[in-house]
């Protein structure tokens, strides 16, 4: 279970505070402004330094540097987003019972598998839009409902 602060807040790690803070704001259009404003005031900086390889060099590795970082900070938010709306949809699947529990895992099977499942939501809702009641529709779902889940 997660800790918590004396304020009530969960405990976080400091990169999870990081990455959390960076991704909030580089998403944001100040940021983006930013950035294109350096690249501007380094473009304009060129016939100071005569354009010349360091001049380049500093453009490079700044933006190289700065995207490798980024990846990983992003990544790391991402990765906490997905995993705690999977827990917040594996909450709702569980606890409705007209839904098949098969669903809970989907993000722990194959391609294949999930194209299965996937074709045959879009089966349903192709035969939806042609007009046939619902109860056929959710009649072919729990038909192939396992058995173990009824």
């Amino acid at each position: 279970m997660a800790s918590f602060n004396d304020s009530g807040q969960p405990r976080r790690s400091m990169f999870t505070r990081f990455s959390q803070w960076v991704s909030l704001h580089a998403g944001k259009p100040t940021t983006f402004v930013a950035a294109a404003g350096l690249i501007v005031l380094w473009g304009l900086s060129g016939p100071l330094f005569g354009f010349g390889d360091t001049w380049q060099l500093v453009i490079n590795t700044s933006t190289t540097i700065v995207t490798f970082l980024m990846v990983f900070v992003i990544q790391n938010s991402q990765n906490r987003d997905t995993a705690a709306l999977h827990i917040k949809l594996d909450e709702l699947i569980a606890k409705n019972e007209q839904t098949r529990n098969v669903l809970l895992d989907l993000e722990e099977l194959d391609d294949t598998e999930l194209e299965a499942i996937r074709a045959e939501y879009e089966a349903m809702a192709c035969a939806e839009r042609e007009g046939k009641k619902p109860s056929q529709t959710a009649a072919r779902a729990s038909a192939r409902r396992p058995a173990a889940e009824e």
